[in-house]
C-alpha cells in the first residue's frame, strides 16, 4: 500500500510542477502579446 501511495504522490507532484511551469510560460507569452499590441495601438493613436 505504501508503495502505491508513494507512486501516486510522485505523479501528483510531477503533474503539479509541470502545470505550474506551463501556466507561467503561457502567462508571460500572453502578457508580452498584450504589451506588443498595446504599443502598436498607441503608435497609431499618436500618428493620427
Amino acid at each position: 500500500m505504501s508503495e502505491q501511495l508513494r507512486i501516486i504522490l510522485i505523479i501528483i507532484v510531477s503533474v503539479s510542477i509541470f502545470g505550474l511551469l506551463v501556466f507561467v510560460f503561457v502567462r508571460n507569452y500572453i502578457k508580452n502579446k498584450i504589451q506588443y499590441y498595446l504599443e502598436e495601438k498607441n503608435k497609431k493613436i499618436k500618428e493620427d
